[in-house]
């Protein structure tokens, strides 16, 4: 270790002096009335000295002007060395700066945008977009694709020319026939991705009579992720259109509650239709008329 290291790092007398030199810098690289009081210096070596000085703009609230000095060896004359402007402990500071494909989140992509990918995105891996021949991380080599045309040879007429499907038509059926497919962790990330939203840890599934696989709504798709996931095709339901998970469920699973038939009702046992007869006088023939022989009662009328 140096003697120069091992030394003190109390300040040099002159140039903890030289505090109006560091302010006439500060001043003169700032605008007017923004260098405020002196609030401290530090040595930074041997004849090194930094003052601060508060910084009174309101855009740079917690800021200081940093403004070092410095004296060379048995000189009588402090000398300008740096004026800058610095954050204190305080200060009010820009977020740190984070580029544009770390930023970007669900649904930021509007109308005209262009997202481009990295060449080397880990959700992509190569596809095949050959004719005839197998990638070149295929697992089919060409020993494989020779050991099965002699296969074929043995089965088939010695005469006929053995037909087999072209590694390109195989991949045209499968989807892959592409520059780039998703890769396992694309895969895994979307599947992640998907649960989280329409998943079993849900509220909406917690409360469901039943989960998605069990339902007639469920559309399902091809692929590995076929095997965890599918599209709601109920238009009342909260997830309609949107890859579910199977173990996703809500209150409109199909088979949640059956609507029974409409009850009709029984034919009533009295006719309330008809209309029954009310006679105001008894009938002459039930023996309830008074006989008109009887001499009229006399009523007191003249």
């Amino acid at each position: 270790m140096s003697a120069a290291t091992t030394r003190s790092r109390t300040p040099d007398r002159l140039c903890a002096e030289a505090v109006d030199l560091a302010r006439g810098a500060a001043e003169e690289l700032a605008a007017p009335g923004v260098v405020g009081e002196h609030v401290g210096m530090v040595a930074e070596g041997d004849r090194v000295v930094t003052h601060f000085f508060e910084c009174k703009d309101p855009g740079y609230r917690g800021w200081r002007w940093a403004v070092t000095v410095a004296r060379a060896s048995r000189a009588k004359y402090v000398t300008l060395d740096e004026t800058v402007l610095l954050p204190g402990s305080d200060a009010l500071l820009a977020p740190e700066w984070v580029p544009w494909s770390e930023r970007l989140r669900p649904g930021d992509l509007g109308p005209g945008d262009l997202l481009p990918t990295d060449a080397d995105d880990l959700r992509l891996e190569p596809g095949f977009t050959g004719e005839d021949a197998p990638p070149p991380n295929s697992a089919v080599s060409a020993e494989m694709a020779e050991l099965v045309e002699a296969e074929d040879a043995d089965v088939t007429d010695r005469t006929a020319v053995p037909a087999r499907g072209s590694i390109a038509a195989i991949a045209e059926e499968l989807g892959m026939r592409r520059a780039r497919v998703l890769s396992r962790y694309g895969l895994h990330s979307a599947a992640d991705r998907w649960d989280e939203a329409y998943g079993a840890k849900t509220p909406m599934a917690q409360a469901a009579p039943a989960s998605c696989v069990s339902c007639g709504f469920l559309v399902a798709i091809g692929g590995s992720l076929g095997q965890a996931f599918g599209v709601c095709a109920n238009e009342f339901g909260p997830a309609d259109g949107h890859l579910v998970s199977l173990s996703y469920g809500c209150g409109g699973h199909s088979e949640a509650a059956v609507m029974p038939k409409p009850l009709r009702p029984a034919p009533p046992v009295l006719d309330s239709m008809a209309a029954d007869e009310f006679p105001l006088r008894p009938a002459a023939d039930t023996g309830s008329v008074p006989s008109t022989d009887l001499p009229a009662e006399d009523l007191g009328h003249s």
